[in-house]
């Protein structure tokens, strides 16, 4: 990683408050270039507090932009971080609402050339793409990194219909932390700050009751989802993913859907992070210069190339042993002129051997990894083996070396007994030695199989055959090889298991097939025939100087497995590690700690319970200001309803200044 210092602009940066209409005013920051001549802005729109959790990050890549020539603007959501209002639901018509709000301000201000561009990742990727489908004027382009165009079938609550417990737990009890933190009395005033935090955590509901009240693709989750109109999008569209990163599949649609003159894909082996960072797996590349290419061409009107580049890059994997780390993985970057790619065909494999009974222990998916890797050290899969052992396994041998590129698709003909379950398919790619390595996955929640907008029980002992798409991939599997597909029908815990789920479902081999999107090959003929696909260094600005001290303590492990064999349970206890203790620059010292636990019992798919912790501190002694938020998140379940139970205890000091529990039954219509 090269750190930039020097710039073909001098820059600046001050913190601005941007009224809204209704009276609220977002605090910003904006860095700019010091020069007479209007310059097009950017804008980043988050609600993760840019004077502190997103700050290193935001030091790593807004001055950067300045440098080079743009107006670079980093804005906190209402009710977040030293905005005022009161938090909404995520990607509400107020956040919206108030982001078209915020880009025509930019675009009117002196120093503005009227020309504004969005990016993000995460939250920041999906509220840019659901902005540029409401066409505020002067949006022209976006960069998009991580992010979903189907807020049902392609984010952190559902998987194939199903609940994604993993992460509609694990991100509502994020939230929920989140919304409880306090503005800064430094940015907000020490006589504001407490009122401010008091109205904002009057007005915090958890997140986990909208989310779970919601369990087919209804009004609620088609609000937000930018595929259910691509043609509202007038911006140009740079669409980034990682094959580490669970929202890749919308980097496809979007270059499928979009018109081919204002959008191009980029997919790497990344993790859900910016290319740039250099955080496992790599390689990274130099994110930064080629967004400032499509900036550029959109924003200036400067030819640099980048609309000639092909309309999806990607990057294909080669075979590599399981780790669930990688600094850098081995591979090649190809392009393909559309998608659904001319160099793409569908081949089938037929499923073989006698109808075998799927009923996998309800702790299958313990080794899954991480539902959002973020470079940690346990983040991916181990080898799959284990899991592999139970599940039913259908083999393939590979002569030749043979590409995949897109969605894997299989048919399966399945018999139940029970009216609800689901089916878990899992692609894996198998060594000589026999270590097995996961390349992707998919699930389909049975009630689903007629459409996600619909809930409809399965026949009990009727045969049906269910299709469904596995997460795009591009790998490489060599000859020697086997492509292993295991059918399992528990996945704990990234799904939430269904009652009744317990008994299985029977597979019928004659008449199941795997479909795989085989990619030609390139040679090395046909590769020196077109132009290479290659991107410069990583490079970032200067770092902010944020400083993780040393501790004491043990550090516990970020994933650990635990066995109990007499009771038939396993737990999972994971560790997410956001940030744990940061000192800032301005003093500021900032601390956080969580842990997710998932417990179930091996033959029991009630006893799954999902519960996380969180404490966080903002401590400033030269004030002195010491606020301090523990948060509670339970979810466990009967045949009828989630249970739900939620804590949050706010302290000033050792005044408690807000304390409330929340326990609510929802009903389960579709989960």
């Amino acid at each position: 990683m090269r750190m930039r210092t020097s710039f073909p602009y001098e820059t600046a940066h001050e913190d601005v408050l941007i009224p809204l209409p209704d009276g609220t005013r977002l605090y910003a920051r904006v860095w700019r270039p010091l020069t007479d001549e209007p310059v097009p802005a950017l804008l980043e729109y988050l609600p993760y507090r840019l004077t502190d959790w997103t700050a290193p990050r935001d030091w790593q890549r807004h001055p950067w932009y300045a440098g080079h020539g743009y107006a670079s603007v980093r804005v906190d959501v209402r009710g977040h971080g030293n905005s005022e209002g009161l938090p909404t639901d995520e990607y509400s018509e107020v956040e919206l609402a108030d982001g078209v709000e915020v880009v025509n301000w930019l675009a009117a201000q002196p120093w503005c050339s009227g020309r504004v561009g969005m990016f993000g990742i995460s939250w920041g990727g999906f509220n840019s793409l659901q902005i540029a489908a409401l066409a505020p004027e002067p949006l022209k382009a976006i960069v998009t990194v991580c992010s979903t165009d189907d807020r049902y079938d392609n984010d952190a609550h559902y998987m194939g219909g199903s609940v994604l417990a993993v992460d509609m737990h694990a991100w509502a009890a994020t939230m929920l932390a989140f919304v409880s933190r306090p503005p800064d009395p430094v940015h907000v005033g020490e006589v504001m700050w407490r009122d401010m935090w008091v109205k904002r955590l009057e007005a915090v509901d958890p997140f986990v009751h909208t989310w779970l009240a919601h369990q087919t693709r209804d009004a609620y989750w088609r609000h937000g989802s930018v595929c259910e109109d691509y043609g509202a999008i007038r911006a140009a569209v740079l669409a980034v993913g990682g094959w580490h990163d669970p929202y890749r599949d919308t980097v496809l649609r979007l270059v499928e859907n979009l018109p081919a003159d204002r959008v191009r894909g980029l997919i790497g082996p990344w993790s859900h992070q910016y290319p740039d960072r250099g955080l496992p797996p790599g390689p990274a590349i130099g994110f930064l210069q080629e967004t400032l290419r499509w900036w550029d061409h959109w924003l200036r009107e400067t030819d640099t190339g980048v609309m000639a580049e092909p309309v999806l890059r990607s990057y294909v994997m080669d075979a590599h042993p399981p780790a669930t780390t990688y600094p850098s993985l081995p591979g090649r970057w190809v392009g393909d002129p559309a998608w659904p790619s001319p160099s793409v065909t569908p081949t089938a494999y037929e499923l073989q051997g006698p109808p075998v009974l799927v009923r996998s222990p309800q702790h299958t998916g313990v080794d899954a990894g991480r539902f959002f890797p973020l470079g940690n050290d346990a983040d991916l899969p181990p080898d799959q083996r284990e899991e592999d052992a139970r599940s039913a396994c259908f083999e393939f041998e590979v002569p030749e070396e043979t590409w995949v590129l897109g969605r894997p698709r299989v048919d399966l003909r399945l018999t139940s007994s029970s009216p609800r379950g689901q089916v878990i398919a899992r692609l894996c790619d198998v060594a000589p030695d026999g270590a097995s390595t996961l390349v992707t996955r998919g699930v389909l929640n049975l009630s689903a199989r007629h459409g996600r907008d619909q809930a409809v029980p399965w026949k009990q002992g009727s045969t049906e055959n269910v299709v469904f798409e596995l997460n795009s991939i591009g790998y490489a599997f060599p000859p020697g090889h086997r492509i292993r597909l295991a059918v399992s029908s528990a996945y704990w815990p990234w799904i939430w298991p269904q009652p009744g789920s317990e008994t299985g479902f029977t597979l019928d081999p004659t008449g199941s097939t795997l479909d795989l999107p085989v990619r030609t090959r390139e040679s090395a003929s046909s590769a020196a025939g077109s132009k290479p696909i290659t991107f410069e260094a990583p490079e970032q600005s200067e770092p902010l100087g944020v400083v993780s001290p040393a501790t004491l303590d043990e550090p516990r492990p970020e994933r650990l497995v635990v066995r109990d064999v007499a009771a038939g349970t396993w737990r999972l206890e994971v560790d997410p590690r956001y940030g744990g203790t940061r000192v800032y620059p301005d003093g500021l010292e900032f601390t956080e700690d969580a842990l997710e636990t998932y417990t179930i019992d091996a033959s029991d798919p009630l006893s799954a319970r999902a519960r996380s912790t969180w404490s966080i501190r903002f401590h400033r002694p030269d004030l002195p200001w010491d606020a301090r938020i523990s948060t509670t998140s339970d979810i466990t379940c009967d045949a009828e309803a989630f249970i739900t139970a939620n804590e949050v205890i706010c302290r000033d000091g050792d005044e408690v200044v807000f304390h409330r529990t929340w326990e609510k039954r929802i009903p389960r219509t579709a989960g």
